[in-house]
C-alpha cells in the first residue's frame, strides 16, 4: 500500500512539472536580461518585460475578440535544407495562429540582419498603420524567448502600447481557441519588390 502511495505521489510531481502552473513557477526564476536573449531560444522565459503588459490567453483572447488589438507573430520560419536533391518539391512547414494575425518570422531573434530589422519595422508600420500608440501583441510559442525579444524591440521602436502573450499559439490551443494556417508578410527587396 505504501509503496503504490508513494508511485502516486511520485506520478502526480512528475505531471504537476509539465502543467501550466509548474511553467509560471519557473518564470518566476528567470530574470529579465538586460540586453536580448541570443541563444537558447526555447527556453522558461521571464514573467515580465519592462514597459510591456503582459498578457494570460483570457485577456489575450478578450482583444482579439474585441478587435482592440493587432495581433503579431514573429516565430520563425523552418528554412529550406541547403542540400536538397535537384528536382525536390519543398513544401513549408504550415503555421497555424491567432486568426488575423500578422506573421513577420524571424523577427525574434537577439540580434536582427539589417533587412530584417526593416522587414520587422515595415510590418510594424502596417500593422499599426502608422499609430504608434496602437495595441500590438506580439507572441510566438510558449517558452520561447523569440516574442520577448520583439516586444522589447518594438517598444525601443516608439510604440507605446505593446502587449507580450508568453504562452503563444500554445496557450492559445490549451484554451480550444481558432487557429488558421496563415503566411508570412511578404519582404520586399532593397528597392521596394516583393
Amino acid at each position: 500500500m505504501i509503496r503504490r502511495l508513494a508511485c502516486v505521489v511520485v506520478a502526480t510531481l512528475a505531471l504537476a512539472a509539465f502543467t501550466p502552473a509548474a511553467n509560471v513557477l519557473a518564470q518566476q526564476n528567470v530574470p529579465e536580461p538586460d540586453g536580448y536573449r541570443t541563444d537558447n531560444y526555447r527556453a522558461a522565459v521571464p514573467a515580465t518585460l519592462a514597459g510591456v503588459r503582459v498578457l494570460t490567453t483570457a485577456e489575450a483572447e478578450a482583444i482579439w475578440r474585441a478587435g482592440s488589438g493587432v495581433f503579431i507573430d514573429v516565430l520563425p520560419r523552418a528554412p529550406k535544407p541547403p542540400n536538397l536533391p535537384a528536382g525536390t518539391v519543398w513544401r513549408d512547414k504550415p503555421r497555424l495562429n491567432i486568426p488575423g494575425s500578422i506573421w513577420l518570422p524571424d523577427t525574434g531573434y537577439g540580434k536582427l540582419a539589417e533587412p530584417t530589422e526593416a522587414y520587422l519595422r515595415r510590418g510594424l508600420e502596417q500593422a499599426s498603420h502608422g499609430n504608434k500608440a496602437a495595441l500590438l501583441v506580439i507572441y510566438c510559442q510558449e517558452d520561447c524567448w523569440m516574442s520577448w525579444n520583439a516586444a522589447k524591440r518594438v517598444l525601443s521602436y516608439g510604440y507605446s502600447n505593446v502587449a507580450w502573450y508568453p504562452d503563444g499559439t500554445e496557450g492559445w490551443e490549451r484554451a480550444s481557441l481558432p487557429a488558421v494556417e496563415s503566411q508570412p508578410e511578404p519582404r520586399m527587396d532593397e528597392n521596394g519588390s516583393r
